[in-house]
């Protein structure tokens, strides 16, 4: 499952000094500030941070989903934060995104067939497809997750976290994109499901020659699907370069605190790691 650390090929995104903010007027907050970096096409770039460092914000950002306050993101070469809003939804076509949460992202009252032809329904005229198409490819996807065709016609309380994230997965790829940002996509899952998960993405964007942002908040996870990390701090970077060096040799103290929260079979070693979380800690109290 692991995905090796280099790839020489074009960048199918560029983040350059993003900046975002919550809030209006005098409650405006500065929540993502001067972040950037760029996804070679095909890889996966793993955005790490605790809750609040502002990954996920700046992955709607990237998405269109949150006003950019300043700085560029290039898409395929283009500069999406300069464009006409009518060109927009042509865009979103080619870039999709799969939430954390497998039980809130679908709605309960649609069949899965409903919910996989949705991007169809909002896409620009040039991507939809007819009928017939949808339910060709509905029934290809759903196979390609790993399940049946039948599923199309059931609700999604008929359906386990895991399924239910793969009906995400599927949906996320009906339009054919070619960047699907992945917002904690196994957090909510048990373990042995997330690696199914995982392997999972691993093998569509291997077939598909996908481009991933893939956010979470373990380490661990992200070293194992990424070609790269970002390591995200109250909104701004505090490191990042090729997933194999920042996982074995972190260079920032925060990163070394990632790593040592994140779970591990072993109970000794996951207590050793507790230990020197809670050493650092105090040493950082201290200074």
């Amino acid at each position: 499952m692991s995905a090796p650390d280099t790839l020489q090929v074009p960048d199918i995104l560029e983040v350059e000094d993003l900046a975002v903010d919550h809030g209006v007027g005098r409650k405006r907050k500065r929540a993502v500030n001067g972040v950037s970096f760029s996804i070679p096409t095909g890889s996966t770039l793993g955005l790490v941070g605790e809750s609040g460092s502002g990954k996920t914000t700046t992955g709607m950002a990237i998405l269109g989903m949150l006003p950019i306050a300043s700085g560029r993101v290039l898409f395929e070469g283009r500069d999406i934060t300069a464009i006409p809003r009518g060109e927009q939804r042509a865009l979103g076509a080619r870039r999709q995104v799969i939430f954390q949460d497998p039980y809130s992202s679908l709605d309960p009252t649609k069949t899965i067939g409903y919910t996989l032809a949705e991007p169809c329904r909002i896409a620009a005229r040039a991507d939809r497809m007819s009928a017939a198409q949808i339910a060709e490819r509905q029934a290809m996807l759903l196979q390609r997750v790993g399940l049946s065709p039948d599923a199309a016609r059931r609700y999604p309380a008929q359906f386990s976290g895991g399924q239910r994230q793969r009906i995400a997965i599927a949906r996320a790829l009906m339009l054919s994109p070619r960047l699907i940002v992945c917002d904690e996509p196994v957090s909510a899952l048990d373990l042995s499901v997330q690696a199914e998960v995982l392997n999972l993405l691993v093998e569509l964007q291997r077939d598909l020659g996908l481009s991933l942002l893939f956010i979470s908040h373990d380490l661990s996870v992200v070293r194992h699907i990424s070609h790269s990390i970002v390591v995200l701090r109250n909104g701004a970077v505090v490191e990042q370069g090729p997933a194999g060096r920042v996982y074995d040799e972190p260079a920032d103290q925060y990163t070394r605190s990632l790593l040592a929260a994140a779970p591990v079979p072993d109970p000794a070693e996951q207590q050793a790691r507790r230990d020197e979380r809670h050493r650092r800690r105090m040493e950082d109290d201290s200074r």
